[in-house]
């Protein structure tokens, strides 16, 4: 509960500070403060030393993973403004407002780890949507975000109208509202006795949710907002918010997957197969970079629905993928913001002009592709292991599959990479500052520490 409040505060005092300070510089200085307030609230009531003494009527489990994943994003997000901060600040015309909007988002991403009724499941994700929604349009000179944005707004819409249907229907079928007392009626009825109403519902959550986390075959926002949305933005999108999007994902359906019966195993590894080969296959065809990456996070987000496979490795490689996923994804949107051409030849000669900023690029693209020594390895390693763990080897195809694709996704990665080294050109890039450099240091370390030493992430959930 810190964290929801002190998030919902801490936007409240970003809006404020567009009337106060003036210096914009400033601003990502004021954010960061408030981000650690925030983050020494959340860690005091993980170890039980100071919370709201509120009633939340059963409507929220703060659990030790819950508030431990709460830390993860804080610490994410933290490097987000470290990094791209500046960017934010150039973003539009009310950079005070895009902070505080995305302090909102955050209040909505807490209310999504530890949300144990329909109801806040709802509230969260338009808490966390609703915003995004103008952090898309934020540059209103630019038309293609402007569009982006409405597409974003409409389809969000739609998928919000799936969810409250199935909502509607999941009650109607238990009475409740509550994840754990719904658990328990149905169980108490048995299979035989669950009807079509409950099964229809949790379909119909499902399909909103992957819609949320742009999962085919729902994904078909995702490449024209991801490429219409200011950069900075579209890194904020496809790292922190969609890390969360799963989470409560996977939230949802460690309560309630009995309900789908014997339908989960045929379709979720449908899913996991169409997700991955839609996002790996379109992505080698295009053009731009930025789009490639929209695309790239549909693969990604075909491994991170292995976690829907419940087991203790789902539940930690979920939070390594957390780390390691949104690290790499916002060093690269930081590095493609200050880019002027977001085209493959665009990135002609980087290594030459910038040494240091191409070394880090490749990094997090090898990071993505889950090249060994980098935290994506292990990352990916967790979520085929949560197949694997919690079937025997039934699921043994399914992770072939899922390998083959992930060979795929080296080819449009490295040709990044090859761009960078291996071909002449004079790769435009903007401004790049020493604390620039020291911030994609940073998350350098970061990405080869997870790969290296994973259990640095997963210790901290037992301790």
């Amino acid at each position: 509960m810190n964290a929801i409040i002190f998030s919902a505060l801490g936007g409240v005092a970003m809006m404020l500070s567009s009337i106060l300070v003036k210096n914009k510089s400033l601003l990502k200085y004021i954010a960061l403060i408030l981000l650690a307030i925030v983050l020494v609230a959340n860690i005091q009531e993980t170890y039980g030393h100071f919370s709201f003494g509120i009633n939340i009527k059963g409507m929220f489990v703060f659990t030790k993973s819950a508030l431990y994943f709460n830390t993860l994003i804080i610490l994410s997000v933290g490097l987000y403004f470290l990094v791209s901060g500046s960017q934010i600040t150039k973003a539009g015309n009310y950079p005070a407002e895009y902070f505080a909007l995305i302090f909102f988002v955050l209040s909505g991403v807490f209310i999504l780890s530890s949300y144990n009724s329909l109801l806040m499941l709802f509230l969260g994700i338009e808490i966390m949507t609703i915003p995004l929604y103008i952090l898309t349009g934020a540059d209103k000179n630019n038309l293609k975000g402007n569009e982006a944005s409405l597409k974003y707004f409409l389809m969000g819409s739609f998928s919000t109208g799936i969810m409250l249907m199935g909502i509607t229907l999941m009650y109607g079928a238990t009475g409740t509202f509550g994840l754990d007392t719904a658990k328990s009626i149905s169980l108490m009825g048995g299979p035989e006795n669950y009807g079509i109403i409950e099964p229809l519902g949790m379909i119909l959550i499902f399909i909103a949710f992957l819609f949320k986390v742009s999962a085919a075959p729902f994904h078909f926002w995702a490449p024209d907002v991801y490429d219409g949305a200011p950069t900075v933005f579209t890194g904020f999108m496809a790292s922190v918010v969609k890390a969360a999007g799963f989470f409560a994902f996977i939230h949802l359906f460690q309560n309630k997957s009995v309900e789908l019966v014997d339908s989960w195993k045929i379709l979720l590894p449908f899913i996991i197969i169409l997700t991955l080969l839609i996002g790996n296959i379109t992505a080698v065809f295009q053009q731009s970079v930025k789009r490639m990456l929209a695309y790239s996070s549909i693969a990604q987000a075909g491994f991170m629905l292995f976690a829907l496979y419940n087991n203790t490795f789902s539940t930690e490689g979920i939070l390594i993928y957390t780390v390691a996923y949104t690290v790499a994804t916002i060093g690269i949107f930081s590095i493609l913001g200050k880019m002027k051409d977001y085209t493959y030849d665009g990135f002609n000669g980087l290594a030459k002009k910038q040494p240091f900023v191409a070394f880090a690029n490749t990094v997090f693209f090898m990071s993505l592709a889950g090249i060994p020594l980098t935290g994506g390895f292990f990352a990916k390693y967790y979520m085929l292991s949560a197949a694997i763990s919690g079937n025997g080897m039934g699921l043994l195809w399914l992770v072939i599959v899922a390998l083959i694709f992930a060979a795929i996704s080296v080819y449009y990665y490295f040709r990044v990479i090859k761009s960078m080294y291996f071909k002449e050109g004079d790769a435009g890039i903007n401004d790049v500052t020493p604390a620039f450099k020291y911030a994609l240091a940073l998350l350098v370390a970061i990405v080869f520490l997870i790969g290296i030493y994973p259990s640095i992430i997963t210790n901290w959930l037992y301790f």
